[in-house]
């Protein structure tokens, strides 16, 4: 185990066990909450061939409204699995001021006001983080 994830463990531990007994500490200003949705393709959209135009101007038009919100640094991460669509879903994990606002965010997205994707919201943590290679 390196000394760098030994610290981490006892950071974790420490504050896991301390927070009872000193109560939390006074946190900084608002800081945002992370919530994740869950992005499924509608059953009538599992076939890939049978997408229109439109359809997949919407999907476009998802997309480029994530890479947005990446770039505003909203979203901290959004992917999809690399399964048939009959299998596959997407998460974006986000942060926003509270549980209303991550809805809001939720239900703008393009590909589920047109009803290609459901989507549901948890409440969420990152707990962990590979930093990229330019940190």
């Amino acid at each position: 185990m390196t000394t760098a994830t030994r610290r981490s463990l006892l950071r974790l531990l420490a504050s896991t066990l301390l927070l009872p007994i000193v109560g939390p500490r006074a946190r900084p200003a608002a800081k945002r909450q992370q919530y994740i949705y869950v992005l499924r393709v509608v059953p009538r959209r599992h076939g890939a061939g049978d997408w229109t135009a439109e359809e997949v101007t919407i999907l476009a038009r998802h997309f480029e409204r994530l890479v947005k919100a990446t770039e505003s640094r909203q979203v901290i991460l959004a992917g999809r699995t690399t399964e048939a669509l009959a299998d596959t879903f997407g998460v974006v994990i986000f942060e926003a001021d509270d549980a209303e606002s991550a809805r809001q965010f939720m239900q703008a997205d393009p590909a589920v006001v047109a009803g290609l994707m459901s989507a549901t919201l948890h409440p969420y943590a990152v707990a962990l983080q590979r930093k990229t290679w330019a940190e």
